[in-house]
């Protein structure tokens, strides 16, 4: 609920999380990586936001705590990434023919189910704990195991009410991930681990005069009030 702190817990070491986030009253409200990217950058850490899509462009939380290093690794890669997406059941489809319903963007989809929300519903994440990067020469996207260590978090601040699913990657902490496991080498399910969700209230003293931000208001192009 608005006022609360979330926080996103490695509970027994690295695993990779994918966040999606909507407005828990109007789910066309939902978070949008590629502006948050814009304004934060490619990695988020404490202070930064997460924002909604348009026609609305507000806060939906904003990151109060973060226990993973911000020093990026020599390859150049950092945490909490918004350049890359969720893994998904038509990629695997598309590059090897292959089946598999195992992936972040199937366990959003059952997450949200019963909340009346589709595959449709499910959008661009961020992936909590992954470091991610781009090759400076070709500028070609590559992710590195994610650095987390039991008890690390990533915690934050609900601006507004907000409808929450995180699914704790199959591919684990990325240590072993690969098509068909060339890269890392191993069985990815063998570096899968736990993410815990913490929920706390807030004294009320310290939201004194503060309250949720309004949607951005404009015009349309046909010079009429979008929302």
């Amino acid at each position: 609920r608005a006022g609360q702190v979330c926080r996103l817990v490695a509970v027994e070491g690295p695993q990779v999380g994918d966040l999606n986030i909507w407005n828990l009253h109007n789910p066309r409200e939902r978070f949008w990586a590629s502006r948050t990217r814009q304004i934060h950058g490619a990695h988020v850490t404490t202070y930064d936001r997460l924002w909604s899509c348009l026609p609305y462009l507000r806060p939906l939380v904003t990151l109060i705590a973060d226990t993973i290093p911000r020093t990026p690794t020599p390859a150049g890669g950092r945490c909490h990434d918004l350049l890359g997406t969720r893994c998904d059941p038509y990629l695997y489809k598309l590059l090897d023919d292959r089946d598999f319903n195992v992936t972040c963007h199937n366990n959003l989809t059952r997450a949200i189910a019963p909340y009346h929300l589709t595959e449709l519903d499910v959008h661009d994440v961020l992936n909590v704990f992954q470091v991610t990067g781009l090759d400076p020469v070709h500028e070609i996207y590559f992710m590195e195991p994610s650095p987390a260590k039991k008890g690390d978090y990533l915690e934050f601040f609900a601006e507004i009410d907000v409808l929450c699913a995180l699914s704790a990657c199959p591919s684990g902490d990325l240590s072993a991930w690969g098509w068909d496991g060339e890269s890392g080498g191993g069985d990815p399910l063998a570096t899968c681990k736990p993410l815990g969700v913490e929920v706390y209230d807030v004294p009320p003293a310290l939201l004194d005069g503060w309250r949720s931000p309004q949607p951005v208001q404009v015009r349309s192009v046909h010079d009429a009030p979008l929302i």
